[in-house]
């Protein structure tokens, strides 16, 4: 059976952070209409029902968004309906959601954990007062403090989010951050720098010259500073942005990052399914919520052959400490792994930028902050 994740976008939040460029919008929370998304979600996933024949569920994410927006009773029926359109599922089936701090209470918590999820990935990204407020935050640090513990005692697994490359951030007020929230029981940590995208707030901030980015030589030292600190605290750096200690890496993103198949639900959800070997399709769904609702079909679809296959592959899997494993590649892209980069492969191998180890190419761990010219030039 195919393995197959699935990814459910809850596209509103309560405030549209100014840095964010996914595909959400501010709602109040109070006219959030709970069931009736869960509907729409549920009518898409009687639509692609005929494509999970023969898959088997390994994991289920509730991104966004504010997932913790969304009543636990709708997560839940969607959940359920999702669980019973597989053929099969993981014996050890992942469920994650997303949240933020000032969106989760104990209720919220026990109702998720009731409906079947076991996972909670909190947007906690700084816990400097003025750095949030710099960020559009709608929590400061005692919020954020107490939403982590909270999370921490009551779901079976719990992480947090911090972003690096603030202005006036040092990096051992980033340790420090890192260090409160491990001490409140944290076993899983992911850290973002902080990037400026166009049709962003910061981006028209940047584009009228009102706003820059911080010297990559900053990111550079928090990046590694916070990967030394959480090392020395038994984290693994298994992904360029993500640390976890043994046993609780996220296998929702690592099915991801492993360039396997994923279905996606929801408003502005992207999806990625194999039909054969070197035959499958991508497509996201129409990023409006209201005409999602409606029954608005997919607003971009693409077909991937062998070549695209590969690509994302290496994308993919070269973030990772792991690295792409060739056979299962060249099974899923049907065609060789090195059809067309064999020079780039060989060049990069000598210069110690890849590592081809029996079935593996990994890019090591000292070249990592060099990662997108390094994956650029295997494409």
């Amino acid at each position: 059976m195919l393995e197959t994740s699935v990814y459910i976008h809850f596209p509103w939040c309560a405030r549209k952070c100014p840095y964010c460029d996914f595909a959400t919008t501010a709602k109040a929370p109070a006219e959030v209409d709970h069931e009736a998304y869960a509907d729409a979600v549920l009518r898409e996933l009687e639509r692609r029902r005929e494509h999970l024949s023969g898959r088997r569920l390994y994991s289920v994410f509730f991104g966004g968004g504010t997932p913790s927006m969304w009543a636990p009773k709708s997560m839940g029926r969607v959940l359920e309906a999702i669980r019973a359109a597989f053929d099969a599922e993981h014996p050890e089936l992942e469920v994650s959601a997303e949240a933020n701090p000032a969106s989760i209470d104990d209720d919220w918590l026990l109702g998720i954990r009731d409906q079947g999820v076991q996972r909670v990935s909190i947007g906690v990204q700084s816990l400097g007062d003025a750095q949030l407020k710099h960020l559009g935050r709608l929590h400061d640090r005692k919020l954020a403090l107490a939403a982590v513990g909270r999370a921490a005692n009551i779901m079976p697994r719990a992480s947090a989010d911090l972003i690096f490359g603030l202005p006036h951030q040092s990096a051992e007020a980033l340790l420090r951050d890192a260090a409160a929230l491990l001490d409140l029981g944290l076993r899983h940590l992911s850290a973002y720098a902080l990037t400026i995208e166009p049709g962003t707030q910061f981006g028209e901030l940047h584009r009228l010259g009102r706003l820059q980015p911080e010297p990559d030589e900053s990111y550079i030292e928090h990046y590694q500073a916070l990967e030394g600190f959480l090392r020395s605290r038994g984290f693994s750096h298994y992904e360029v942005s993500n640390y976890a200690l043994p046993g609780e890496e996220s296998r929702h993103n690592l099915h991801y990052w492993r360039g396997q198949d994923y279905l996606g639900l929801g408003a502005a959800a992207v999806g990625a399914l194999a039909s054969q070997p070197g035959q499958g399709e991508r497509y996201k769904n129409a990023l409006d919520a209201g005409q999602y609702m409606a029954g608005a079909g997919p607003a971009e679809w693409e077909p991937l052959g062998g070549t695209e296959l590969v690509q994302e592959a290496l994308m993919l899997g070269l973030r990772t400490q792991e690295g792409v494993s060739i056979s299962r590649t060249e099974s899923r892209a049907g065609q060789a792994l090195s059809r067309g980069r064999e020079a780039a492969l060989e060049e990069r191998a000598k210069s110690g930028d890849i590592l081809i180890e029996g079935d593996r190419i990994s890019v090591p761990h000292d070249r990592w902050l060099l990662m997108d010219s390094i994956v650029g030039a295997l494409f």
